[in-house]
């Protein structure tokens, strides 16, 4: 793996950067020429969600913080960021030896507290926890194919069929989808709903008899396990963002990080 002009843990290297840059927009035949390039600009944003600084706190061998802000809002209004995320995720799964896309899929939310006002913000009585909360579906590997946010309040039979519904918006994503994965919060008429529109069958995977402490729940490890990768990006500890649609492109360019690394692995 190559390793040349790194200045920082989470900058891409070569390797890293030969994987992304064929997906990133080319240059404008006309106009002025763009100075800063886009490896740069993801140095920029790669360190931004791992070290959870602000974005005047970007250190002054990255792009300044305005250039950095302002591409990362347009790529959040084109969706680039799920977009670029959708196609690492391809990848790293043909590179394992699987189909582009899975067949199985887990659903799962998680609470996270807000550090900050702005939309969709609620108590999760259950967690005891003021905020959002980040519903994701994700393949058997744990990537992410769908991020979604919402109120913290919002119960997680009605934010997941808000992002099922989002998912059958995607029919290139469930062209092979015949299972999905998900705990007792899921169970209900969301189950016949999945069944009659995704054509899919829902598998409510239960805590284990006399569970106490954390233990392995099976399938649904996976999923949990993704939900670590991202409160470990210090960023997405808590929810620092006014809108939830920045914590969303959060996720996904973490998980464009993570994905890259596993497409420059020998």
């Amino acid at each position: 793996m190559t390793k040349s002009n790194q200045s920082y843990p989470t900058d891409v290297n070569d390797t890293e950067w030969a994987q992304i840059m064929p997906y990133l927009p080319k240059a404008k035949l006309e106009g002025r020429p763009r100075e800063i390039s886009w490896r740069e600009i993801l140095n920029g944003l790669f360190y931004v969600v791992k070290n959870g600084c602000t974005w005047r706190a970007l250190p002054h061998d990255l792009p300044a913080w305005q250039t950095v802000y302002y591409y990362f809002r347009l790529f959040q209004k084109e969706k680039m960021w799920e977009k670029l995320n959708s196609i690492i995720r391809e990848r790293v799964r043909v590179k394992e030896g699987r189909e582009a896309q899975a067949s199985a899929m887990i659903i799962d939310s998680q609470s996270a507290k807000s550090a900050e006002g702005g939309e969709k913000i609620g108590f999760d009585g259950g967690k005891f926890v003021r905020g959002r909360k980040r519903s994701l579906i994700t393949d058997t590997i744990g990537l992410v194919v769908l991020a979604k946010v919402s109120a913290a309040n919002v119960a997680d039979v009605h934010a997941g069929k808000e992002i099922l519904t989002e998912l059958k918006e995607k029919p290139e994503r469930i062209e092979r989808l015949l299972k999905i994965f998900a705990d007792g919060g899921y169970r209900g008429d969301l189950v016949d709903w999945v069944k009659e529109e995704l054509h899919a069958d829902v598998e409510i995977v239960l805590n284990l008899a006399k569970q106490k402490g954390f233990q392995v729940i099976p399938k649904r490890w996976v999923i949990e396990r993704t939900n670590a990768w991202i409160t470990r990006n210090r960023r997405m500890a808590r929810d620092y963002e006014r809108l939830a649609q920045t914590s969303e492109s959060f996720i996904y360019i973490l998980m464009i990080r993570i994905g890259l690394r596993r497409l420059a692995r020998p």
